[in-house]
């Protein structure tokens, strides 16, 4: 056991000294985590507003036009642009080249026709065939209706108090407010002991674990060059004419980097948890379990690269391979929950696939303990398997020298 901790510490050593681990374990990981989260809007909360950008050109200018406009800018569908002043031909400029949505003008004369119970339609910019203008027209449909039938209810009850009028004025923004309230509606809930993310944290709880996940594998390569270095000075040669047996070697290898990628995952989550406000402590020991065990297969993988390859320069081109693929269909870069069903279960012969599922059970889906253990498993399964190829790839090499 000593020798296997002897080994390990002099590995750590030997890493700790080249600048490129602290580049690849900590520094690369938090600036791409950054980047993509800026990228996807994380840190902006204008981009977070989800709902349909839609221009409005008011050339009626009434109160009860001003109205509508009220109705629509509450929607929770579409988002009036602010700070538009526009003609109609501007605004169709606009929506064919996909700066908004779509675009409603209210004609002038507009407020009059309703008042006199006449047709009134307003104008509709944008393509009511595509998925973005049928939303729209739909909830300018569903304001109009709730104004319209607004008017009529004040004038109905105008008409029927006789000599005892009630203001219009009152009965109309009565009755536009009850439908703030109606007597039957859907309500979405969400579970309280899930805590509630907005869209930029959402991001961030994908991007993190991705990029801690991508630049673990990619650290590798300096892991399998202090192993190939042993093997080119001759070290590994002289240690192996010593009582040092085999399984000590690899053990003390893969004790370095395992403490080494460990350590990175547990930086780099309190950084995430604290400065961008991922909720890994959630489950804190689900995300240690999944935390452990990703590190067991990162490890047990840098220790196959390291017996596999001869040389530096193939220890870099390895890595480099292994952390495009494993990381691209792992689903580090886009989330495979938005991809086939047969590639998501492709993209599950990556051990990234599975760490990314431990990881967002916890800060995406509020799950506990319970959520950890099929994802350990697998990642656990993933370390044994390449475990073993290099201790079998290291017989040979040993059997050679």
């Amino acid at each position: 056991m000593q020798r296997i901790f002897d080994i390990t510490f002099n590995d750590l050593q030997q890493l700790l000294r080249d600048r490129k681990t602290f580049l690849f374990l900590l520094i690369m990981p938090i600036l791409f985590t950054l980047l993509f989260g800026y990228a996807f809007g994380a840190f902006n909360r204008s981009l977070n507003d989800e709902r349909l950008p839609v221009g409005f050109l008011d050339q009626d200018g009434t109160w009860l036009s001003r109205s509508l406009h009220d109705q629509l800018a509450a929607s929770e569908v579409i988002r009036l642009q602010p700070g538009l002043r526009e003609s109609p031909a501007d605004l169709e400029s606009l929506v064919a080249g996909g700066k908004l949505a779509a675009a409603i003008i209210i004609p002038a004369g507009y407020s009059h026709k309703i008042l006199r119970s006449e047709a009134a339609r307003l104008v509709l910019i944008g393509d009511t065939g595509s998925l973005a203008g049928r939303s729209v027209e739909s909830e300018a449909l569903t304001s109009v209706i709730h104004v319209q039938n607004a008017v009529r209810t004040a004038l109905i009850m105008e008409q029927a108090a006789g000599e005892e009028r009630t203001p219009f004025d009152f009965t109309f923004s009565k009755a536009l407010s009850a439908w703030k309230d109606p007597p039957i509606r859907v309500v979405e809930s969400i579970s309280s002991s899930i805590p509630v993310q907005d869209s930029g944290v959402s991001s961030l709880a994908h991007t993190s674990p991705g990029m801690m996940l991508q630049f673990a594998i990619a650290s590798l390569l300096t892991s399998a060059q202090v192993i190939v270095n042993e093997r080119k000075s001759g070290s590994l040669r002289r240690l192996l004419t010593t009582s040092t047996s085999r399984g000590q070697i690899l053990f003390g290898h893969f004790g370095a980097i395992l403490v080494l990628n460990f350590d990175q995952f547990l930086i780099l989550i309190v950084f995430a948890q604290f400065f961008l406000h991922v909720n890994y402590l959630n489950a804190p020991v689900a995300t240690l379990l999944v935390a452990f065990c990703a590190a067991l297969s990162v490890a047990a993988l840098g220790l196959f690269i390291g017996v596999l390859v001869k040389n530096e320069e193939q220890a870099t081109l390895m890595a480099m391979i292994l952390m495009f693929v494993l990381s691209g269909i792992g689903g580090a870069w886009v989330p495979l929950e938005v991809t086939g069903r047969t590639f998501q279960v492709f993209g599950h012969l990556s051990p990234v696939a599975w760490a990314m599922d431990g990881f967002k059970n916890v800060t995406l889906r509020g799950l506990g303990i319970q959520s950890a253990w099929l994802p350990a498993l697998a990642l656990t399964s993933y370390a044994c398997l390449f475990f073993a190829l290099a201790a079998f790839r290291f017989s040979k090499t040993e059997a050679s020298l």
